[in-house]
């Protein structure tokens, strides 16, 4: 950096200090407006805080005021100092907020693909992603709702960093929830982010897409994975990852909705005769087949004697007709309990 580049920063300097020291006054309003305005300028222009000060400091050495006290011209010298770094820091936390802008509105646009795709792409290697090649996208939810600059997000940050460097990988917040967006090639990171998001979380659980090329496939990675969680949250299974290319059967038992729930209620609605409701013997079955339909696992999970399981079974096979042991009758009554949790039945009528 050229002395000519800071000296334009430093005009004014010597005579302001000069005229302030000699009667002790304090700097006027002009005067420290004009060094702010200064500092701000030196901000823009990308010049770094102390070598700025270190030729603030030189310009008042050399040019010292003869006949003034040392403290007039030292309290001249820090007036001025801290308006200059206070215009500095005010350009610079006006940059961050719009680099801050910037970035959410890349992710927004990445996240839902609001925006043209061939544009998107330029952005994106802004912030160190190449959408001409395939993504994945792991989703992590917790307790809480997590914000950029948490405490959170900025621990899976650094152990991501610490581990892999540089390598075209995104971390970054969504509606409370932590995403990282990573090559595809590169499933390693996505596996180490959910063991570091698993444990920052304080065991909440991970949804992890299917690999997706171009800029879009990382919108319908994304997708993929907030609805590995939602299924997650409907079946009740607490397994810490959920991969989206383990659960594309419930996809494709849901999509033909009506069907399904011509299923639930015509092999379950009988449960609804029972004495206390059909959720008791919904949860019985669950268990049951949770379990590998082995009686004595299920009855533990219940917090049952095996006994009184089996009288739930048997009280299932003459409500509906379906006897669980049969496994011709077990495919039956194990879809439609998947579609009555699918569905929120029967707390949702179908």
């Amino acid at each position: 950096m050229t002395d000519d580049a800071v000296a334009s920063y430093l005009d004014g300097y010597a005579r302001l200090i000069a005229d302030a020291s000699a009667t002790g006054r304090r700097l006027t309003r002009d005067e420290l407006d004009s060094r702010r305005s200064l500092g701000e300028q030196a901000a823009e222009a990308g010049l770094g805080m102390r070598t700025l000060m270190a030729a603030h400091l030189a310009a008042a050495r050399t040019n010292w005021p003869t006949g003034a006290s040392p403290e007039s011209v030292l309290a001249a010298v820090a007036q001025g100092l801290d308006a200059f770094a206070e215009g500095y820091e005010r350009a610079q936390r006006a940059a961050v907020r719009q680099e801050e802008a910037a970035r959410r509105e890349f992710i927004d646009d990445l996240l839902y693909g609001r925006s043209d795709m061939g544009k998107l792409a330029e952005r994106a290697e802004r912030y160190g992603l190449r959408l001409s090649y395939a993504h994945a996208v792991a989703v992590a939810r917790g307790a809480a709702a997590y914000e950029e600059g948490d405490p959170t997000p900025r621990a899976v940050e650094r152990a991501l960093v610490s581990r892999f460097g540089d390598r075209h990988i995104l971390l970054t917040t969504k509606d409370g929830r932590l995403v990282c967006v990573a090559p595809a090639d590169q499933d390693e990171v996505l596996t180490f982010f959910a063991k570091q998001a698993y444990a920052a979380t304080d065991g909440g659980q991970v949804g992890i897409g299917r690999p997706q090329p171009g800029p879009g496939g990382v919108v319908q990675s994304y997708e993929e994975a907030l609805n590995a969680l939602e299924l997650a949250e409907r079946l009740g299974v607490g397994d810490p990852v959920l991969r989206a290319a383990d659960l594309l059967v419930y996809p494709v038992l849901t999509r033909d909705r009506q069907a399904m729930a011509d299923l639930v209620v015509n092999t379950l609605g009988p449960l609804q005769k029972a004495r206390g409701g059909p959720q008791p013997l919904l949860d019985t079955l669950a268990a049951y087949f949770d379990s590998g339909c082995v009686s004595a696992e299920a009855a533990r999970r219940l917090a049952l004697s095996v006994r009184a399981f089996t009288y739930r079974l048997d009280r299932i096979h003459k409500l509906t007709g379906a006897d669980p042991a049969d496994p011709v009758h077990r495919y039956t009554l194990q879809t439609a309990i998947i579609g009555a949790r699918l569905l929120d039945w029967p707390a949702q009528q179908l």
